[in-house]
């Protein structure tokens, strides 16, 4: 679970989330060029891909190929964790 919190400290991380929630299923240039224009981001693609990586490794980010093309989807099963880990009432 402290991938997850490492992950999510990121404000680039957030906003990819943000992204992929916005629209699921973005590549690479697709978040690239998402960033750029609503956030402002002059974040190289190799910084984007290694936010991208860090955000697979927690398991917040699952991705697959089509073709030459990896496409990369919100997955929001580890915050739902996160979320049910203390419950409100005792």
């Amino acid at each position: 679970m402290g991938g997850v919190y490492r992950a999510l400290a990121d404000a680039t991380r957030r906003q990819i989330l943000d992204e992929l929630f916005d629209r699921d299923g973005l590549t690479l240039f697709d978040v690239c060029t998402r960033l750029a224009m609503k956030h402002g981001s002059a974040s190289s693609r190799q910084a984007i891909s290694q936010h991208l990586s860090v955000l697979e490794d927690a398991d917040l980010v699952r991705s697959h190929r089509e073709g030459r093309t990896k496409v990369h989807h919100l997955n929001t099963q580890p915050l739902l964790e996160i979320s049910q880990r203390w419950p409100t009432s005792r």
